[in-house]
């Protein structure tokens, strides 16, 4: 319902309360004046009918006085019986026997007298009612009633009490109804006001819950949109930087890992003239000098590879799938870090299954994703430790583990070490594990992660055992 709506309904709600309750009040007002006035018509009766005995009666005897005590419970404050001539026969007060009043001055029929009963708002006025008493067609006098009608003005004091509280009481809700209405929605609207001023500050987490289906709970919606529009645009703005900063970064790198492969090519050929024309004299110590050549040669070939794939970085890879038994692998990977490893104090643990199959991948890529395990992990373990190899399969998948016992990674950082030029060390681009995890992914295969601060990370690569490729 539309806020417009409810204010509309509650007003009208207020309105028909305040007419229906003092349609209320009204109607037993005028019940308990007519039951008043009919009691005090009967008073005024019974009051003639024994002025007219009195006056029509023999005896002098008086009963006024004696009645009088009763009456003033119900009005009634004096009775005077006139002859013909205008003196009082009879009356009430017994000061008032014999006095005179010009019968012209007495007006006939019931009409208020000039003089007040009591003081303020409310005062009462006295009235007077004046009959003839007339017996066959002879008119014996006259007689007069002075009344003061307390319990009419008493019915009307407390009707006006009562409407004056009705009335305070209407007002009453309608001020807690504007009250609670005022505390209900401007909540929501500085609730609002916050938010903006949040998100004006580049909070984009903000997110304000609908619990209304008026223009508060449209506002609401409407803001919660707007938010979402802005964390996706400012997803998009970073995305395009990153793209950016990514393609000013590949192009300048593309041109320094250009003019790196140039003396790479230069150093693999001069080791290649060495072997040729050294080893035949070197003597007792040619296969040392072989096997430092073929090692230098080996590093020379990694780097060119590893030049070659950060060119090629935002390229499709072209994978060159054969059958490679994984123990063969580290053979050929192993030697190459076998000095570094030594140096560090570092120990390689192999836990791989003998009859572990073999595995469909591109040697030359998978051989790089091992190096990248390997040497992460070397250089978390300055102090030395052992790193862990491991093998099993599981289904038709084969899940490698590398294991150290390293410094481990910020729970903060795990989500970042995939993404290009991030890195924590002090050497290094930052591409060694976003090329690794894209060669893995292009084999069809997943890259976990898991790490305790001061315990070691393991990474675990799951590959498919066989692929649909011929």
């Amino acid at each position: 319902m539309k806020l417009n709506s409810k204010l509309i309904i509650i007003m009208l709600s207020l309105l028909v309360l305040a007419l229906l309750t003092l349609f209320i009040l009204n109607q037993s007002a005028q019940n308990a004046l007519v039951n008043e006035i009919q009691n005090s018509s009967q008073e005024i009766s019974k009051a003639i009918q024994m002025s007219i005995e009195d006056l029509t009666s023999d005896t002098e005897t008086s009963s006024l006085t004696e009645y009088l005590t009763k009456a003033r419970e119900k009005g009634i404050n004096e009775i005077n019986i006139y002859n013909t001539e205008g003196e009082i026969i009879d009356s009430s007060d017994p000061g008032q026997i014999g006095k005179k009043r010009e019968l012209k001055k007495l007006e006939k029929g019931i009409h208020a007298v000039h003089r007040h009963v009591g003081g303020g708002l409310l005062s009462q006025k006295q009235y007077e009612v004046v009959v003839p008493v007339i017996v066959g067609d002879e008119q014996l006098g006259f007689v007069q009633i002075n009344m003061l009608m307390d319990n009419i003005h008493d019915i009307q004091r407390a009707n006006f009490i009562r409407r004056l509280f009705a009335t305070g009481m209407v007002f009453a809700v309608g001020i807690a109804l504007i009250v609670f209405l005022a505390q209900r929605y401007t909540t929501p609207i500085r609730n609002l006001v916050d938010d903006f001023k949040r998100i004006s500050a580049g909070d984009l987490s903000v997110t304000i819950p609908v619990k209304s289906n008026d223009e508060i709970g449209e506002m609401a919606k409407g803001f919660n949109s707007m938010v979402e529009k802005l964390r996706e645009r400012e997803a998009l703005e970073k995305r395009l930087y990153e793209a950016e900063h990514l393609s000013r970064v590949g192009q300048l790198a593309s041109g320094i890992a250009h003019e790196i492969r140039n003396p790479l090519n230069y150093i693999s050929l001069a080791i290649d003239h060495l072997k040729a024309e050294m080893l035949p004299r070197c003597g007792n110590n040619c296969s040392e000098l072989e096997e430092l050549a073929n090692k230098i040669k080996e590093e020379v070939r990694r780097a060119n590879y590893m030049v070659v794939n950060f060119m090629n970085y935002g390229r499709p890879l072209k994978l060159r799938r054969t059958k490679v038994e994984y123990r063969e692998l580290l053979a050929k990977v192993l030697p190459v870090l076998e000095d570094r490893l030594t140096e560090q104090h570092i120990s390689v643990d192999l836990q791989i299954p003998s009859d572990l199959p073999p595995l469909w991948i591109d040697g030359e890529l998978f051989r790089n994703c091992i190096l990248n395990f390997v040497t992460n992990a070397s250089q978390a373990m300055p102090d030395g430790g052992t790193i862990t190899l491991g093998a099993q399969l599981e289904g038709g998948v084969v899940k490698l583990t590398f294991d150290d016992q390293g410094n481990g990674i910020a729970p903060e950082d795990v989500g970042k070490i995939f993404q290009p030029y991030f890195t924590t060390k002090d050497v290094g681009i930052g591409l060694g594990l976003a090329i690794t995890e894209r060669i893995i992914k292009e084999h069809g295969g997943e890259i976990e992660v898991e790490s305790t601060i001061g315990t070691g990370t393991t990474f675990s690569v799951s590959l498919p055992l066989q692929s649909t490729e011929t």
